[in-house]
């Protein structure tokens, strides 16, 4: 199953379920966090209670993502009751684009960090029942004020070096009112960082996560697919200036979520009651590492398949 949030054509909020072209709405709740906290309060599995909830009112899915009414598919009420955060060098196809960013080697070093940290993903980032693997790199990218919805710009800051895209899965979690944190889902995320800025120093990477971010427009309930085939690519008017296909899921990461998961929740800051977490899980390509350069109103789209319509934000710089 697969949700989204959107507005109606007097602005007010609703959550639906995927149905091919149109969008089934759900009645008694209007949003996906009140959904959660229902499943909670009343045990019972979100795709159940979710198909409870389904009335017969429709939208149709086309006409909500060509108005900009859909909404990123899962956020607390509270923007400052959101943590966006994430975790790099999770995938197999990733370390050589940020190695050839981070080549500093010595007469006495046969590795870079990069490559340091990426080794001890894919010789130990499993965890295995109740014992952890590797700790992976992990960014603090901002709460909920980051979080553009699906199809809005992308705004790149003024001092900004750089504006580039990166495609990337999230996993979604709300914290019951125990603490006690529960994916609700997956969804397709471009998690835009300044590669120029991380590029300088790899000590400036926390400062170039500092940038907004996209998911959506889609939330993929249950089990991740092992592998995952995706396409990232900048569309510059009519023209497709760069595409790639990239790949994810745990069959194609160096890291399993468990581990990832255990490595961001085993800190108490992130185990507060009610608070929300969007988590990166990592990417495998991004354009930079090709050379190209986005410009003012450049197209992102970023699309996977399984889960459904793909996110698209146009690139907006704003300028001294």
């Amino acid at each position: 199953m697969r949700l989204i949030q959107f507005v109606d054509h007097i602005k007010q909020p609703h959550v639906g379920i995927v149905d091919n072209d149109r969008i089934c709405m759900l009645h008694t709740v209007s949003s996906t966090y009140e959904l959660a906290q229902l499943a909670f309060e009343s045990n019972t599995p979100l795709v159940d209670l979710a198909r409870q909830l389904a009335s017969d009112r429709y939208e149709d899915y086309a006409t909500l993502l060509s108005d900009n009414r859909v909404l990123v598919p899962l956020a607390h009420p509270d923007p400052y009751h959101t943590w966006i955060t994430g975790t790099g060098l999770t995938h197999l196809g990733s370390a050589a684009s940020r190695d050839a960013m981070h080549q500093k080697l010595t007469a006495n070093a046969e590795l870079t960090d990069t490559m340091k940290m990426f080794k001890l993903g894919v010789e130990g980032g499993q965890m295995q029942g109740d014992v952890p693997g590797a700790q992976p790199e992990w960014f603090y990218k901002g709460n909920g004020l980051m979080a553009v919805a699906p199809g809005h710009p992308l705004p790149s800051p003024p001092f900004a070096l750089d504006a580039g895209e990166e495609p990337e899965l999230v996993g979604i979690y709300v914290n019951d009112a125990t603490g006690t944190p529960h994916r609700i889902g997956f969804a397709v995320a471009n998690e835009f960082s300044d590669h120029q800025m991380e590029r300088m120093n790899y000590l400036y990477l926390a400062h170039s996560k500092l940038r907004p971010c996209s998911y959506g427009p889609e939330l993929l309930l249950g089990d991740l697919p092992d592998h995952l085939v995706g396409v990232s690519r900048i569309r510059r008017g009519t023209d497709v200036i760069w595409e790639k296909e990239f790949l994810t899921g745990e069959a194609n990461m160096s890291h399993n979520l468990a581990n990832l998961e255990h490595h961001h929740f085993k800190y108490d800051l992130f185990r507060q009651p009610g608070d929300m977490h969007v988590h990166f899980f990592g990417t495998a390509v991004i354009s930079f590492a090709d050379g190209i350069q986005p410009i003012d109103g450049d197209v992102f789209e970023i699309q996977i398949d399984s889960f459904g319509a793909p996110l698209r934000n146009p690139l907006q710089l704003i300028l001294p």
